[in-house]
């Protein structure tokens, strides 16, 4: 049986003979069903009709992204390390190709993902690399294709190994979360973002929403919770979802100015 791939987000579900009636994911206010309806494709499809694209964003990390942009269109990112690389976020196509070249620089050690959106085909990596998944736990209703791979953690942090910490931001999602890596940037550290920390156009600043595509803002509470998650944290750059998407210098008070900014946009009378 296939495991259906929604093609408006691309979430890869569990084993059905048919595809599923809807996709969670999309009818949830934070996403969107298709304007032509509910439509699914394949792992074998994707393979068909799209390919891998790998480019090195700074010494020891990776951006690999999918040609033509298929669903949400976000890159996933591979941290390399000698003692084993970890890839953040997810996309929803692997193939022999990628597989080769990913393991001609170590393979994957873990999986870690900012939230429910970019789930994709996790299960297809971490079995392919024999890797745990690591999701907080306030998404757990979300995973649509439930495995043994997957490893949900509760708090506020999480150390998964050579100075990587996860951070439980909330905003977009409950278990929103996003990546230090501390030897990022030369040393001044890097975040990893996913959207929770949403890099825009004017890349000197960040955004916080609850739903991007349909523009619900989040409270001002939301906002300072984001920020304070972070603040202990020394970073300089900040890595969002998209090629591109990047806060290349002064982060940290980037991310401060913007939450200030936007907490004054949505207060104000």
């Amino acid at each position: 049986m296939p495991n259906f791939i929604c093609k408006t987000c691309g979430n890869q579900f569990a084993e059905t003979d048919e595809p599923p009636s809807e996709c969670k994911i999309c009818t949830d206010e934070r996403q969107y069903v298709g304007w032509d309806g509910q439509q699914w494709t394949t792992l074998d499809g994707l393979r068909q009709s799209h390919w891998n694209v790998v480019r090195l964003e700074e010494l020891g990390l990776y951006g690999i992204g999918m040609e033509p942009s298929f669903a949400i269109g976000q890159r996933a990112m591979l941290i390399t390390h000698p003692e084993g690389n970890v890839l953040w976020d997810c996309i929803p196509l692997i193939d022999d190709g990628l597989i080769e070249m990913i393991r001609g620089i170590g393979g994957i050690s873990a999986i870690a993902i900012s939230h429910p959106h970019y789930y994709t085909s996790m299960v297809e990596w971490a079995r392919t690399f024999d890797c745990p998944i690591y999701l907080h736990a306030a998404d757990r209703q979300w995973v649509m294709r439930p495995d043994a791979a997957v490893e949900f953690w509760d708090g506020e942090t999480k150390d998964i190994g050579n100075g990587l910490t996860l951070i439980r931001c909330g905003g977009h999602f409950d278990g929103g979360t996003v990546l230090h890596w501390p030897d990022g940037a030369d040393g001044k550290g890097v975040i990893l973002s996913g959207d929770i920390l949403q890099v825009v156009q004017d890349r000197r600043w960040v955004s916080f929403m609850y739903s991007y595509p349909n523009l619900i803002p989040l409270s001002a509470s939301a906002v300072r919770r984001v920020v304070d998650a972070v603040e202990p944290f020394e970073f300089d750059r900040v890595y969002g979802a998209w090629w591109g998407k990047v806060v290349c210098k002064d982060a940290k008070a980037a991310v401060q100015r913007s939450a200030e900014r936007y907490i004054r946009a949505i207060q104000e009378e």
